[in-house]
């Protein structure tokens, strides 16, 4: 392999795992966000507040986006597969 085809695999490696953990950290981003809000607004400061509601959205943000997540990983170790058949 090339310098320039070890980049655009490392690039395309990159860009994979933003677009799989993506809407998982989108989702908890958000959570905290609200839930942040919603304890300065009441000044409510139980620490423990956040873990339970951001877990629970993480869980199900994962449930829902497992067949996108495992679509990609395929289509990705695809083509990377096909890179070790086709060079070596």
């Amino acid at each position: 392999m090339t310098g320039g085809e070890v980049l655009d695999l490392a690039r395309e490696a990159v860009w994979t795992m933003i677009l799989v953990a993506g809407p998982t950290m989108i989702v908890g981003l958000l959570v905290g966000v609200v839930i942040a809000l919603f304890q300065a607004l009441t000044q409510i400061q139980e620490m423990t507040l956040v873990f339970v509601p951001k877990i629970l959205a993480i869980f199900v943000t994962i449930l829902i986006s497992l067949p996108f997540m495992s679509q990609l990983l395929e289509a990705f170790m695809g083509r990377v597969t096909e890179m070790i058949l086709t060079t070596g």
